[in-house]
């Protein structure tokens, strides 16, 4: 798609220059030939080239037979071209797949901070249905044409192309980007696109899959943030639920998506408070403000604490965790201006 449409602009525009060629020679020949006037020598030139069969202003001499003779026989096939490339280009105005492609080049050309998803596959859809319940930004590269055709709406935004190409992860903003999440099958493929697209853009956030344990850490050393391996998380899970079931049952009950069932929220200093003071979770008094516990701290520096004491020192940027009913999330959010 995106060849079709890189050479169909300038298409359009070689058609037009034709056209306006053939219609003034046309008009210059019948002025010059003919003696007509401006308007004639110009209806005269769009009869000829259409071929439409409508009489002459005047009668024409032996030299102007001869130039409607060349005309013809020079600027048919042209006027014919131009016409075609014109309508054609008037038509796929419309075609909803230009319109949708025209919208995503849109829309990577003017945001920043977005996230850029590799592969529609499994691990792909879950990752955008996560960003979307969460009003992330995001594109996704797929080069299976089929699979954009199939899933491409007004929320999700295609870039066909493969993504081990460096002008695909270009075109898809990774300059500007915030984060890319590799979700390919293959581990090759994600570790090649780790390596471009951390000489690309170094302080860009990368995440991405591995099927194979030595693949992990080849990935991680080519400059993966996080690497996830779907398969080990999935044995673990099933695992813990002989082992502990009750605990991990309670655990997928706890929803981190959707506006009204979530239980769990990420809050920031700076989506809390705009000052820079410091504050206690004591301080804050979040428990009896909201309703919602805090159960985990992460300092700036990146350290974890699980349940924090009531005196941790909450510093700008860090972030807090914060477990609570629907309704008691949706106070908080509302007590904080988040």
């Amino acid at each position: 798609m995106r060849k079709m449409y890189r050479w169909g602009v300038p298409k359009i525009y070689i058609a037009l220059i034709l056209l306006i060629i053939v219609v003034a020679i046309g008009v210059l020949g019948f002025r010059f030939f003919s003696n007509y006037s401006w308007v004639d020598a110009l209806y005269m030139t769009v009869i000829t080239l259409s071929t439409v069969g409508f009489g002459e202003v005047a009668p024409l001499d032996d030299s102007a037979k001869l130039f409607t003779v060349f005309l013809i026989s020079t600027s048919v096939a042209i006027f014919a071209y131009s016409v075609s490339v014109i309508t054609e280009y008037i038509i796929s105005k419309n075609d909803p797949r230009r319109v949708q492609y025209r919208k995503t080049q849109k829309m990577i050309h003017h945001i920043e901070n977005h996230i850029i998803i590799i592969g529609y596959g499994r691990n792909g859809k879950q990752a955008a249905a996560k960003l979307l319940a969460y009003n992330k930004p995001f594109v996704i590269i797929e080069k299976d044409e089929a699979v954009i055709e199939r899933y491409q709406n007004e929320n999700l935004f295609f870039l066909k192309g493969n993504a081990t190409e460096d002008e695909v992860l270009t075109e898809a903003g990774i300059r500007r980007a915030a984060c890319l999440i590799c979700t390919l099958p293959e581990d090759a493929d994600n570790l090649f696109i780790v390596l471009s697209a951390r000489q690309i853009n170094n302080e860009l956030k990368i995440i991405s899959r591995a099927s194979q344990d030595a693949s992990y850490k080849k990935i991680r050393l080519a400059g993966a943030d996080n690497v996830i391996m779907p398969d080990r998380i999935g044995g673990d899970h099933m695992a813990s639920l002989v082992v502990v079931p009750d605990l991990i049952e309670f655990l997928d009950n706890l929803s981190i998506v959707g506006k009204k069932s979530i239980n769990i929220e990420e809050i920031s200093f700076e989506d809390m408070f705009d000052d820079k003071i410091e504050r206690t979770i004591l301080d804050i008094d979040m428990r009896s403000r909201t309703g919602c516990t805090i159960i985990g701290y992460k300092s700036p520096e990146g350290e974890y604490i699980v349940n924090p004491e009531a005196n941790t020192l909450l510093k700008p940027s860090s972030r807090i965790v914060v477990l609570g009913r629907p309704e008691q999330i949706n106070l908080l959010n509302k007590e904080f201006d988040i």
